[in-house]
């Protein structure tokens, strides 16, 4: 796994106060009403945290379901999501994968990716990672319904 990371750039800085209350409006609305405004700026910076590994690693990493709520939510602000990655340097596709997805198989990759993640120098917040052997994680470990991942920068 290789992971770049430039630090003197802040991926928390990359988007402003008037995007991260949409990315919160959008997610409280359509998928998690008792979403709070704190809970909701943590899931953000998890979200920013996650993308910013994903563009610096030639490694498929993927979200946790929650994560992926606003990943979502992210991708369908275009323009803010796009200069985002710009940012980073690489545009980090959002590929839904069909079919089946083994419990196993998604522990695996949830664990794969919060390492990749601790690795760039980000903080996991276990509100929004179940750990692997929490009972959230029969569902949570799949990702989302549609097993998303990233699209990984070929080194």
């Amino acid at each position: 796994m290789t992971i770049t990371h430039d630090s003197t750039t802040n991926v928390f800085e990359l988007i402003g106060p008037g995007t991260r209350a949409d990315l919160i409006q959008s997610v409280r609305e359509s998928h998690w009403t008792e979403l709070t405004d704190d809970l909701g700026e943590r899931g953000v910076d998890q979200m920013l945290a996650f993308l910013a590994t994903s563009a610096g690693t030639d490694t498929k990493l993927a979200p946790s379901l929650r994560v992926d709520l606003f990943w979502h939510a992210f991708v369908l602000l275009t323009k803010p999501y796009a200069d985002f990655c710009a940012a980073l340097g690489s545009f980090v596709h959002h590929v839904p994968v069909r079919g089946s997805h083994s419990p196993a198989e998604g522990r695996a990759v949830l664990a794969r990716t919060k390492e990749a993640i601790r690795a760039a120098g980000y903080q996991i917040d276990p509100e929004f990672w179940p750990s692997e052997s929490s009972a959230d994680c029969s569902a949570d470990c799949s990702q989302c319904h549609a097993g998303c991942t990233d699209s990984p920068v070929k080194k």
